[in-house]
């Protein structure tokens, strides 16, 4: 079975689970999520590969982390995520990608994830439950921060936080590509 293939059948198992675990009906879970009915019942029987969008919006509304969406392996309380085991959730032709490096539940949804913006490209978040925090790391290039449509320069070897509740973009407005490392905080579902 591919990659692909692994990704979507975890996916349809965890999210008809998460959803059972909440009591949430089809529409509960897509009124909350912002996603159409349809689009659930298909991923729930593995028959699409939703776009990251659609799985963070699925994630939020059930107050779950990407990582336990998409994992398809419970393991012991130490879990090492070999390199060739990570998940990239997107990527151009340009080069430009994101990693889903590691995550877990504590109490909420806790994940790591590696960036790669070329020049010239973003990348555009809707906004998060109220109380997530992101925290980025940028190694190489500088990173553009859009928040609630206020820009941030974010230079190598800079940091920076922010709640994630806003509409937010990443962009490299640079001539060098731009390589930054982001954990993604989301509070607990109540």
């Amino acid at each position: 079975m591919s990659d692909l293939d692994l990704l979507t059948q975890s996916l349809a198992r965890n999210v008809k689970r998460w959803r059972t675990e909440r009591g949430f009906t089809l529409d509960t879970l897509a009124a909350r999520a912002g996603v159409s009915r349809g689009m659930l019942i298909q991923i729930e029987q593995a028959r699409t590969n939703p776009s990251l969008g659609t799985v963070v919006k699925i994630g939020d509304a059930l107050g779950v982390s990407i990582t336990t969406l998409l994992d398809y392996e419970q393991g012991p309380k130490v879990r090492v995520v070999p390199a060739e085991q990570t998940v990239r959730l997107w990527h151009t032709d340009a080069g430009s990608y994101n990693r889903l490096l590691a995550g877990v539940e504590a109490p909420g949804p806790l994940e790591m994830w590696e960036w790669r913006l070329m020049p010239g490209e973003g990348s555009a978040s809707d906004p998060h439950p109220v109380g997530t925090v992101e925290l980025v790391h940028v190694t190489a290039g500088e990173l553009t921060l859009t928040v609630d449509g206020v820009e941030y320069r974010v230079p190598e070897g800079a940091s920076a936080s922010f709640e994630a509740n806003a509409p937010h973009t990443y962009a490299n407005d640079g001539a060098v590509p731009m390589d930054m490392v982001m954990a993604v905080s989301v509070p607990p579902v109540h």
